[in-house]
């Protein structure tokens, strides 16, 4: 028995008998579909005010692994990989240009979950851990009487890597044999189980706290692996048609959970965050995948909230935003304590002036990206690649050792997918962002005690091996 079952079972002796509603539910995984009854209020300005004075909202965090922004249609995709992502920007708020922290899992998360950039929760290789002296949204949460659960799927934010401060229950959840249909369309998947497993465990979350005030965080990773089925084989064949059949399955398995959501009547007490940790790149600029640079392709990701009311049409936020500022935003929207000394900021003013329909105070900060090109080497000198976005330009610096140009500037206003470098026509520009470049990578780490490593024993290698990732 897996962890997450042999967990449910000490906390909640409820879960034997909840065998049979289990059962009824697999029997329904077949077909897809979301409920087209949606039953919230339209609402406006006022009533996201008012989100600080009630005590009924849960909140559901759904991180999609590997999600990058410019293949879901709310973003412009000519393809219709994402008809129910989409649905929910049309009735929520959506951040058009959202700026992941890194283009490797657990950097990426390390910052999201404490609002600090990489520079400073210092995990930026594959040894370290978050530290035991962060104060994370799930503790904050946990403190306001939240029930609080994770359900991962991702080996790089397992528990012991630092991620489970403050869930009463935090695990994989227990991985059943793909779908027939699956296997047809992936005869090598390596991972057992799928997202399906995950959506399961969170349906039952539902069934037995849905009444409770709660926090459900939920780290999709069929994307990450590439993992379509006979129903979503709608796009080709080659590396980034598959990518889009994965995109279309993964939102056919979100159907399920929104289902369960609409027919329980959680949509109107339920604010829900739907993120990436990181984007994909085919081959743009010669290479492909992901935990190798920071350009845009690998950075630039979706955002969206869904209220316990919609907005007609869907809010839309222009600014330049960054993964670091959600959960500020989301603890400043609900009127509890705000996580200390972030780097993010809340994006409520911006969320509100955009609900008025009102131009919002321009970025003033530039938004950063960080990996250490050397994250999963032993003994190897950090290599640090960094980009800098703002309003009209990216800065991207790439390590000398390399063999590649160390500094380029790509022109955000007149060439969309940044690959042309306008670096030696803008000297001063790429001068000044370079500077900025220079202090990101001197800020010390946060931690009193430093950045804790742990020694990962075999199985945890060969668990992440699986995924695709080369460790040592």
């Amino acid at each position: 028995m897996d962890r997450l079952y042999r967990l449910l079972s000490q906390r909640w002796p409820w879960f034997t008998a909840a065998g049979l509603v289990v059962l009824a539910f697999l029997s329904t995984l077949v077909e897809f579909s979301w409920v087209p009854t949606d039953d919230r209020p339209v609402g406006s300005a006022a009533d996201i005010e008012a989100l600080r004075e009630r005590d009924d909202i849960n909140v559901l965090f759904i991180l999609v692994d590997t999600l990058r922004a410019d293949h879901l249609g709310a973003w412009g995709y000519e393809r219709d990989t994402s008809p129910v992502l989409d649905k929910m920007a049309s009735s929520g708020v959506r951040f058009a240009h959202q700026v992941a922290q890194s283009s490797w899992t657990k950097c990426s998360m390390a910052s999201l979950w404490t609002g600090l950039y990489p520079s400073r929760t210092g995990v930026t290789r594959f040894e370290h851990v978050v530290s035991p002296e962060a104060r994370l949204p799930a503790e904050i949460l946990s403190d306001a009487g939240f029930r609080t659960a994770g359900l991962f799927r991702n080996g790089w934010v397992d528990s012991s890597f630092g991620f489970d401060q403050g869930f009463q229950v935090y695990a994989k959840p227990r991985g059943r044999p793909a779908p027939a249909s699956v296997y047809r369309e992936n005869p090598t998947i390596k991972e057992s189980g799928t997202d399906l497993d995950a959506v399961e465990a969170s349906v039952e979350f539902l069934r037995v706290f849905g009444k409770k005030r709660w926090f459900l965080y939920l780290h999709l990773m069929d994307l990450h692996e590439y993992i379509y089925d006979e129903d979503s084989a709608l796009f080709g064949t080659d590396y980034e048609d598959i990518y889009d059949n994965s995109i279309l399955r993964e939102n056919l398995v979100l159907g399920k959970l929104f289902e369960a959501l609409t027919r329980g009547g959680y949509l109107e007490n339920t604010l829900i965050i739907l993120a990436s940790d990181h984007g994909e790149a085919f081959n743009e600029r010669g290479f492909e995948g992901h935990a190798r640079y920071v350009y845009r392709e690998t950075t630039h990701v979706p955002l969206i909230l869904g209220f316990p009311f919609k907005f007609e049409p869907g809010v839309v936020v222009e600014n330049i935003t960054r993964n670091i500022d959600i959960w500020p935003t989301v603890l400043d929207l609900l009127g509890l304590p705000p996580m200390d000394s972030a780097d993010g900021r809340s994006l409520r003013p911006e969320i509100l002036a955009a609900a008025r329909g009102e131009a919002a105070a321009p970025t003033t900060e530039p938004a950063y990206a960080h990996l250490d090109r050397t994250w999963g080497q032993r003994e190897i000198p950090s290599a640090p690649t960094l980009s800098l976005v703002e309003e009209k330009y990216r800065y991207v610096r790439v390590p000398k050792a390399f063999g590649e140009r160390a500094e380029q500037l790509f022109d955000r206003e007149n060439d969309a997918h940044e690959l042309t470098n306008v670096g030696p026509q803008n000297p001063e520009t790429l001068e000044r962002m370079s500077a900025l470049a220079d202090t990101y990578l001197e800020s010390e780490v946060f931690w009193e005690e430093g950045v804790p490593s742990l020694e990962l024993d075999e199985i945890q290698l060969n668990q992440l091996r699986a995924l695709g990732y080369q460790v040592p």
